[in-house]
């Protein structure tokens, strides 16, 4: 039936090791989510982003693509590729896919979505037989293995106490989705009401050798959730102080050039320096210490995160003088920030 594919499947005995401590990150495997990215891997994109970073998908990603090869030209594909040709962000696409109801049914669909897409997609679920191949024994095996990885790095993780000196209090519930489907790139964050999605794939590894297991590698776990959730929550409490962001912005921050051309925004040079910075802070207090040095090296390395270390210190001094009384929230401080980055990094340098 249609409607089998459209469910949630959380961690049990045997694919996880039991929780040691309460968390508020759900790691889960939706199968709406999977659907998109099924349709997703019969997309050029996928040939477009290899072009642009080679690297190699998880096997199940590749086998789906091969398996569903015959239907790039149906509906459900050549609408999802005209969304992304206009310009269609992943966030909205996935976004989606979170909105749909059993049967595939969605209320009050976004104006930018075609209103049959819905209905196309149910019949691509259909004829692909998704549910028979998610249940394969391989290849459940293989979504059941990252689903235990994922979950025994979130296990204790309380993400809303972690970001409470940053953000303030939040109502917002987190969910971890590990995903060897596509995008295989990059992760994808996306906020369905008072939920908050992380879709990840695993760190994908240099050239065309298999990417890595979710738990070898807990930095790009934490720094893809946590910076998902980062993003979206300091995004609504940027919005609710556009004074402190306007000042904040007048001020250069004193990145790397390999940084710049990423990320050519004010905001999203902002983003990535307090994202990595409070994942480096998070490993330094809650793993071991090897963790943290090869996530900054990493960083420093390969996204050219020289500035790390600094960020780190103003990210410090701000909890301390946050602990005192000093600011409310992150936006309080938000215009000093380039400005102590600027110093530090010359402290640093010295």
């Amino acid at each position: 039936m249609i409607t089998s594919s459209l469910h949630v499947i959380i961690p049990e005995s045997g694919f996880a090791a039991p929780m040691t401590a309460p968390s508020d990150v759900h790691v889960i495997i939706d199968d709406r989510v999977r659907t998109m990215s099924a349709v997703f891997a019969v997309t050029r994109t996928i040939d477009e982003a290899h072009a642009r970073r080679p690297h190699s998908a998880h096997a199940h990603a590749r086998a789906t693509r091969r398996l569903l090869a015959p239907l790039s030209q149906h509906p459900a594909v050549t609408t999802l590729q005209t969304l992304l040709d206009r310009g269609a962000p992943l966030e909205a696409v996935f976004g989606y896919a979170l909105r749909l109801k059993p049967g595939f049914v969605i209320d009050s669909p976004p104006g930018w979505a075609p209103t049959e897409w819905s209905e196309q997609l149910a019949d691509f679920d259909a004829q692909a037989n998704l549910a028979a191949w998610w249940a394969n024994e391989h290849e459940q095996g293989a979504w059941m293995k990252s689903l235990g990885e994922a979950a025994r790095l979130w296990s204790g993780v309380n993400v809303q106490e972690f970001l409470r000196p940053y953000i303030g209090e939040t109502t917002m519930r987190f969910s971890f989705m590990p995903n060897i489907c596509y995008p295989a790139d990059h992760e994808v964050g996306v906020r369905v009401g008072d939920d908050i999605t992380c879709i990840a794939p695993p760190r994908a590894a240099w050239g065309d050798s298999a990417p890595w297991p979710f738990d070898e590698d807990p930095g790009h776990v934490y720094r893809s959730g946590i910076g998902q959730y980062v993003r979206i929550l300091m995004t609504e409490l940027l919005r609710r102080h556009p004074d402190q962001l306007a000042s904040a912005e007048q001020v250069e921050l004193p990145v790397s050039e390999m940084v710049r051309a990423s990320y050519p925004t004010w905001r999203d040079q902002f983003f990535t320096l307090f994202t990595s910075g409070l994942v480096a802070i998070y490993l330094e207090d809650h793993m071991r210490a090897t963790e943290a040095k090869g996530f900054t090296m990493m960083e420093s390395r390969g996204h050219g995160m020289a500035l790390l270390p600094a960020v780190i210190s103003v990210l410090r001094r701000y909890g301390e003088d946050h602990a005192a009384g000093k600011y409310e929230t992150f936006a309080d401080f938000l215009p000093l920030f380039a400005r102590q980055v600027r110093v530090a990094k010359r402290i640093y340098a010295l």
